[in-house]
């Protein structure tokens, strides 16, 4: 896929990408740390056909539920030979037990057996984080283990 990056000054970047309906999806990052989802028209690919202001969390919740399928889907394709294993992804929601605490205070993998092998955060996945990795409400979580596994620990992240 071939990203075109526009630089605006005293303004910002655009980036963005031509879709096969022939319309053009893109983002303008601001310099002040705003974002704008942008549409091209279908006739115009230059011309704008709607775009949506983004707030910075906004954006990273936009790029983790773009993201974490993607991740979620490669991990599953590794682990399809191993009978048993499966991948699944669950949010930390802002304000919830676990927004803003250690990684270690889920106890996790004693509690449930399975096993946190990634974080998804604004847009950038955080590899097989360390005990101290700080959850952030709107973070993604990619866990592996068995389906009673995965089960208790969607509701242990859920419920804390």
């Amino acid at each position: 896929m071939n990203v075109e990056v526009t630089p605006l000054p005293g303004i910002g970047t655009r980036q963005d990408f031509m879709i096969r309906a022939g319309r053009r999806i893109g983002v303008i990052t601001y310099r002040d740390g705003k974002f704008e989802l942008i549409v091209s028209h279908s006739d115009d690919p230059d011309g704008c056909a709607a775009s949506i202001p983004l707030s910075a969390a906004e954006a990273g919740t936009l790029a983790g539920l773009l993201g974490a399928p993607q991740l979620v889907a490669h991990l599953e394709e590794q682990h399809r030979d191993v009978a048993g294993i499966s991948t699944q992804q669950f949010p930390i929601v802002p304000g919830s037990r676990f927004d803003g605490r250690p990684l270690a205070e889920t106890e996790l993998r004693t509690r449930t057996g399975a096993s946190i092998v990634a974080v998804v955060r604004a847009g950038s996945v955080h590899p097989s984080p360390r005990p101290d990795f700080v959850f952030g409400g709107a973070d993604l979580v990619v866990v592996v283990g068995t389906r009673e596994g995965l089960n208790a620990a969607g509701e242990l992240l859920g419920s804390g």
